[in-house]
């Protein structure tokens, strides 16, 4: 599971710092890790169980440590991508979960806003998309610190999308999970790539490693391994509320002091503004410029979206559709695909100046869908409740 950009560190950042400080992460904790090692015991009194890493007498299994490999020996050498999450398992359930340090100082708002998007109806409504809070904890060693229990999620983007109809479907959960978010008052202001997730429990059949999702979680087996999304449809979620502002929804000119997210292109937050602006014209910006960054990017044949996201994106906030009208017009642009056109292979960039490469995709492509449509798979894998 990811978190907000302040807090995101990159695998080449740690081993950066590694370096510097001469720790060596396969042979004892870093600096931030002795936070979840003071907790442990009493996590464990709560009903959490932390990997034994975490234990206060945790003695590595590992006898080297090569940085030049992608993961450790070790399963116990495995550290959390930023210092503010980790792992554990719900010890009455077996469950895993994800457990969120935050600061009641930085984001007082976090844990009420997320609550209030989960509360009574708002918690079985099909168009949120808001990641549910299963727990809030007090940290006992410090007043200011809280400990949030979330869900475990993967980045929304892995494994790849295979088809059109399986990156439409991806559009219209996050067009409306957003605008389910906007009419309930709450602009989330940081929805960019590290804070769109997907729940990968259908996808991965035998579960994959809470930190190294790429692996088995029982590190005995290479990689983990998973369906298509066309197989075994996903629903998708925006996390990390850190920054996100609660309105009135009947307020007509909500505005508030703006904030540099993730995303920091949004052409309306400069430093020399003069005062609060609407953040809800700016969430807009940051789903049309993941679309036309992170995925258009990445991906070829997703360009029936050109015309919404270039509007989604324009320089003056007034001047975007609202969420409404996203969705409106998205629902338009869904229902002029053709079935064939949604069963289409995502090509990546590489295969520009690559046919051979194409035809070697396309091949089990052609296969691939032949059999989905034998099996009465709908093109466009919608996630049902």
């Amino acid at each position: 599971m990811s978190v907000g950009s302040d807090n995101a560190i990159t695998t080449s950042a740690l081993r950066e710092a590694n370096d510097k400080s001469q720790v060596n992460p396969d042979l004892e904790l870093l600096q931030y890790e002795v936070f979840w090692r003071d907790h442990q015991v009493w996590l464990q009194s709560k009903g959490y169980m932390l990997r034994p890493r975490y234990h206060p007498n945790w003695v590595s299994s590992s006898l080297s440590h090569d940085p030049e490999r992608c993961y450790p020996r070790a399963e116990d050498a495995v550290i959390a991508d930023s210092d503010c999450i980790l792992d554990a398992q719900r010890i009455a359930t077996g469950e895993l979960v994800i457990l969120k340090k935050v600061s009641k100082t930085y984001h007082p708002d976090e844990a009420l806003i997320q609550m209030y998007l989960n509360f009574g109806a708002l918690a079985t409504h099909p168009h949120n998309h808001c990641a549910p809070l299963h727990e809030v904890l007090q940290s006992p060693y410090d007043e200011d610190t809280m400990l949030l229990v979330l869900p475990l999620y993967r980045s929304f983007d892995s494994p790849p999308f295979k088809t059109v109809g399986e990156i439409v479907e991806f559009f219209r959960q996050i067009f409306e999970g957003l605008k389910f978010m906007h009419d309930c008052g709450v602009a989330h202001r940081d929805c960019g790539y590290l804070n769109i997730m997907m729940d990968g429990t259908n996808l991965y059949p035998e579960g994959f490693h809470p930190m190294a999702q790429m692996r088995h979680p029982s590190w005995n087996q290479t990689l983990a391994k998973h369906y298509t999304r066309t197989r075994a449809p996903v629903k998708y979620y925006f996390i990390d509320f850190g920054i996100s502002c609660m309105f009135d929804p009947g307020d007509p000119d909500p505005r508030e002091w703006p904030i540099r997210a993730g995303d920091k292109s949004a052409p309306e937050i400069r430093d020399d503004l003069e005062g609060p602006i609407n953040p809800f014209p700016t969430d807009v910006y940051y789903i049309g410029n993941l679309i036309r960054t992170e995925i258009g990017e990445d991906y070829r044949g997703i360009d029936f979206m050109d015309e919404l996201v270039a509007d989604m994106v324009q320089a003056d906030p007034m001047k975007r559709p609202t969420m409404d009208v996203v969705v409106k017009r998205f629902e338009e642009i869904r229902r002029s695909l053709s079935w064939w056109k949604l069963r289409q292979r995502l090509r990546k960039p590489e295969e520009d100046q690559l046919w051979l490469l194409t035809f070697l995709r396309d091949v089990p492509h052609f296969f691939r869908v032949i059999r989905d449509i034998t099996m009465l798979r709908s093109a466009v894998p919608m996630y049902k409740q």
